[in-house]
């Protein structure tokens, strides 16, 4: 499979939601449609605090790698140690280039002892690996629906939907289950991308909407919100997920030929130069991943990170925006001149957004970090940035700038607070305590 066909696969424009005549926008994301509001930002925004979300803006692609050496094309590519991998877990893997720079991440299921599959990552560097040679590997690829539930009631809403008890499913576990009704089996983990407890299910593209349609069905009587693609990059943000597209972009941009064919744009904004792409890039130790690379194994990055890890200059933090500033913000544009740039909310940057970055500075002008595309909570009622930020200034309640802009036009200084990375103060969905979730299949 060449690049252009690599590009190209998975993304018809095909959605895996049911559609909807009170849904009136959509939006068209590196070829797919997805909602663009569900039922609305800021009520989407605390639904994964007060009841359960459903989103389905990550469906497309999946690539199953199998055959005798698919384990070790993995264990060659990742920082991650693949060989401790339990059969029907999952795994965040992580890729980088030679000088430690994150190429791509996702999450990864293992199906059996030579059998790996992946869903919403970059799959070129596994198909450059298998073209170069020396690895018996096959790649099957298809489209698949991917809806994410979040929330304290998304458990009881899974369990309405799918007449079975899921208290016992844990954190990263799988399950194959029948939908009762519609005669389609599903894929069932519990991973989320807020911080607190989530789900996924998963099957064929063509099955989403129906599957999609019922859950909405059983889970509107407990509270279940639909989400769109406009809040959808809050969570991460919030709930402690840096993510290519959202947060920083990919490494692979250093390849010119990636960055005029892919269909992820290239896409420089804010007051960072644009043609500064190392600023939009990020080493594992500047995302707080440094803790997965194993160094049992070669990889490529090994010894940038090996270095990284002996002598880490930046890590990441939170940003919260001041609120007199983000007045200053709107207010410019009812004065005289060029306003400062408009600041969308909840998500201030069309998705993807990993090529937005400004600069963060001390308030005396000194550069600390770049801060990405900021967010808006309404359920915490801030606007927030996850910044890559000099060690000796990621402390809690240090005050620092964002230079908020596109480059070459207006800036405004925001004064920011550092604040811990996530912010999310929810029960994590590692050690949710599921004995006071109620049933719902009872």
């Amino acid at each position: 499979m060449n690049a252009e066909s690599v590009n190209q696969v998975g993304f018809g424009e095909v959605t895996a939601e049911a559609q909807a005549n009170d849904l009136v926008t959509y939006v068209h994301r590196t070829g797919a449609i997805a909602a663009w509001d569900g039922d609305g930002w800021y009520k989407e925004g605390r639904s994964w605090f007060e009841t359960c979300y459903i989103h389905t803006g990550i469906s497309g692609a999946q690539f199953v790698l199998s055959g005798p050496d698919a384990q070790r094309l993995l264990s060659d590519l990742a920082i991650n140690d693949v060989y401790t991998w339990k059969i029907g877990k999952c795994k965040h893997i992580v890729i980088c280039n030679e000088d430690g720079l994150i190429l791509t991440h996702a999450l990864y299921m293992r199906d059996a002892e030579d059998v790996f599959r992946t869903t919403a990552g970059i799959p070129v560097p596994f198909f450059q690996k298998i073209e170069a040679g020396g690895y018996d590997v096959k790649v099957d690829v298809s489209n698949v629906y991917i809806l994410q539930f979040s929330g304290p009631t998304s458990l009881t809403v899974l369990e309405s939907l799918l007449k079975v008890n899921l208290h016992d499913l844990p954190f990263l576990g799988t399950r194959m289950l029948e939908v009762p009704g519609l005669g389609i089996t599903t894929e069932l983990c519990r991973i989320g991308m807020t911080g607190t407890l989530a789900y996924e299910l998963r099957g064929p593209i063509e099955e989403g909407p129906a599957v999609y349609a019922a859950a909405l069905e059983t889970g509107r009587p407990h509270g279940l919100v639909r989400m769109g693609w406009r809040t959808y990059p809050v969570n991460h943000t919030f709930g402690g997920f840096p993510q290519i597209t959202c947060s920083f972009d990919t490494a692979l941009f250093e390849d010119k030929a990636f960055r005029e064919e892919s269909l992820l744009p290239y896409k420089p904004s804010g007051s960072v130069e644009p043609d500064n792409r190392r600023a939009r890039y990020r080493t594992p130790g500047e995302v707080d991943w440094l803790w997965m690379a194993k160094f049992n194994h070669d990889f490529p990055g090994r010894a940038a990170l090996e270095a990284e890890k002996a002598d880490p200059k930046r890590t990441i933090m939170s940003l919260v925006w001041d609120v007199d500033d983000l007045v200053d913000i709107y207010r410019s544009l009812w004065e005289e001149g060029e306003p400062y740039k408009y600041l969308e909310i909840p998500a201030s940057e069309l998705q993807p957004s990993g090529g937005h970055q400004d600069y963060v500075l001390t308030e005396d002008g000194k550069e600390v970090g770049y801060a990405s595309a900021p967010l808006y909570s309404s359920w915490y009622h801030q606007t927030v940035s996850q910044c890559a930020i000099d060690i000796d200034q990621a402390f809690d309640g240090n005050r620092l700038v964002i230079r908020w802009g596109d480059y070459g036009h207006r800036m405004k200084d925001v004064h920011v607070t550092v604040r811990k990375f996530p912010l999310i103060d929810a029960p994590d969905n590692r050690d949710y305590d599921l004995s006071k979730v109620p049933r719902g299949d009872i």
